[in-house]
Formats: structure tokens, C-alpha cells, sequence
């Protein structure tokens, strides 16, 4: 049996096994031989049939849709906590949840950013900028300290690195840099290459830069790492930082990228 299928129908089976029936406007009675809810009243509350709901505790190989896990979750009242869990298990997305090109960030995020007092950014899901600092501004002279142009297309750190004019004089050893990005990316949206945003900014890429095109297709994969960076200063030549990307908790697709100055 497969271990996703069997932990899904003990996490709802243990689930109904916490209520009373009477919560959800089911008699108590006296017959019953185990407490909490019986499966036939789990399958009433979202709508399916009693077999079909038996097959999932039992982690049987059925399909189960997302329409159905909503209507489970929202019928034995799960938390947040719970429900996100359960369509992990169930390998779903939650209708719920953001679409996946929509990338928000909160207000507490953005103000911790802006007191960091080393160069650090908020990156998206296709890796647009969200948010950055006054330090990362300074870094990134010429790109990230100008203002918007109208109808210009979000700031993302690949299109600076292979469209914008500034990236191959700011950043050492920019081919090899160039390349462990484009890997890096591969391997960041290896579940999302789906996507329409990730598929535009991917074509929009490939027809701009022969250099994207070219790493693009050679299919190198490598997970997103810390480590060193350097940059030409104009007035202090090179200058290093030690890079650390970090996930907030509750948004996990969000990345806090932070450079160090090395001492």
C-alpha cells in the first residue's frame, strides 16, 4: 500500500474519531462501538458515497479530487493546519490557496527587510522581486535603486542577470554565475514548469538572450545553495558576500535572500 494513501485514511480516520456527533447534528445514540463520527456520516458531510469514503480511509488506489477534499475538510471543521496537510497528503493543490503566479507578502515581512542592514531581498515564485532594501539598492546601482517605467515588467533576478545592462560588469566570473542560476531555477520550479508565469518568463528569456537559450537547454539541475558572491565596486574593485536564502515558515515558495559582507 502506498504510504501517502495509508497515512491519508489514518489522518481521517483519526479525525473523526475526535468529534462528537452530535457537533455536527448527528444523535449520540448508545449503539455506537467506537466514539466520534461513523464513516457514513463522514461521507454525508462531504457528499460521497459511504464506499467510496471507506475506500480512501482504507488507502485504496482511488483519485481523490480536490472538490472532494474541500468539501472533507470543510465538513469535519479542520483547521488551517490540518487541511494544508491533507492536501499534501493527497498530492493536491487547495482551491483556496493563492494562484500559483500570485505572489503576496506581508507587511511584517516587508518592514523586518528594511531594518536588515546588509544588502537582502524578497523573491518570489518565478523568482520576481517582491521587496528590497535600501543596502540591496546600493548593490544593485542601476536596477534595483531606479524607478518603475511604465509598463515595465516586474524586476526578476534572471532577466537583470541576462537582459540587464549592468549584470556582466557588476557580477565575477558572470558566465559561470550565469549558468548555476539558470540550473538553480530549473530545480526551483521542477514541480511549476507548468506554469503560465514560469512558462513566459522562460520564453521570454530563451527569444532574448542566445547566453539563457543556450544554458537553458543543456538541462543542468542544481539546488539553490549559500556561498560566496562577489561584485566589481567601482571604488573598492571586488567586493564578497556570503549568501543565505531563508523560507518564512507560513509562505514557504516566498525566499528571504540575504548577502553578508565578508569581513
Amino acid at each position: 500500500m502506498d504510504t501517502r494513501r495509508k497515512e491519508l485514511g489514518e489522518f481521517l480516520s483519526t479525525l473523526r474519531g475526535r468529534h462528537a456527533p452530535e457537533e455536527f447534528g448527528f444523535p449520540a445514540g448508545s449503539r455506537r462501538r467506537a466514539p466520534g463520527l461513523r464513516r457514513e456520516e463522514v461521507a454525508q458531510l462531504a457528499g460521497i458515497s459511504p464506499t467510496w469514503y471507506a475506500w480512501i480511509e482504507q488507502g485504496r488506489s482511488v483519485n481523490v479530487s480536490a472538490d472532494v477534499l474541500a468539501r472533507l475538510a470543510q465538513g469535519l471543521h479542520l483547521t488551517p493546519s490540518e487541511r494544508a496537510y491533507l492536501f499534501e497528503l493527497a498530492g493536491r493543490r487547495d482551491p483556496l490557496d493563492a494562484p500559483p503566479d500570485v505572489d503576496t507578502v506581508s507587511a511584517t515581512l516587508i518592514a523586518l527587510l528594511r531594518d536588515i542592514k546588509v544588502p537582502a531581498y524578497l523573491m518570489g515564485r518565478s523568482w520576481n522581486l517582491l521587496a528590497w532594501n535600501k543596502p540591496a539598492e546600493k548593490l544593485f546601482a542601476g536596477w534595483l535603486d531606479q524607478p518603475p517605467s511604465p509598463g515595465e515588467a516586474p524586476r526578476n533576478l534572471l532577466r537583470f542577470v541576462f537582459l540587464h545592462p549592468t549584470a556582466r560588469s557588476l557580477i565575477v566570473d558572470w558566465e559561470a554565475r550565469a549558468r548555476r542560476i539558470t540550473a538553480e531555477f530549473r530545480a526551483d520550479c521542477r514541480n511549476r514548469l507548468d506554469e503560465p508565469a514560469v512558462q513566459s518568463l522562460i520564453a521570454e528569456l530563451r527569444q532574448e538572450s542566445p547566453d539563457f537559450a543556450r544554458f537553458w537547454k543543456q538541462h543542468d539541475v542544481l539546488e539553490r545553495q549559500g556561498g560566496t558572491r562577489a561584485f566589481n565596486d567601482p571604488k573598492r574593485d571586488i567586493v564578497t558576500y556570503q549568501q543565505v536564502t531563508l523560507h518564512p515558515v507560513d509562505q514557504e515558495h516566498i525566499k528571504l535572500v540575504l548577502l553578508k559582507p565578508d569581513s
